[in-house]
């Protein structure tokens, strides 16, 4: 499984929506995207993401590790 480089919300946003994902709503600092029946909560913070919330986001939006790299 390749490393996960540091990541912001900004940068897994574009991600998403490189994939097809669109924004519905925010609520506080969460920002929520959906494609078709999936949805993914982002927390939009200053700063890079946790590893372990950039697993949950890739895991909630269907990808595997790879897959979401390759988007980058």
């Amino acid at each position: 499984m390749p490393k996960l480089p540091a990541l912001t919300a900004k940068d897994v946003i574009r991600v998403l929506e490189k994939a097809g994902f669109s924004f519905v709503r925010q609520k506080g600092s969460h920002c929520i995207y959906v494609r078709g029946a999936i949805g993914v909560t982002i927390p939009y913070h200053f700063g890079d993401l946790r590893k372990a919330t950039l697993h949950k986001i890739i895991k909630q939006a269907g990808f595997t590790t790879e897959e979401f790299i390759k988007l980058l």
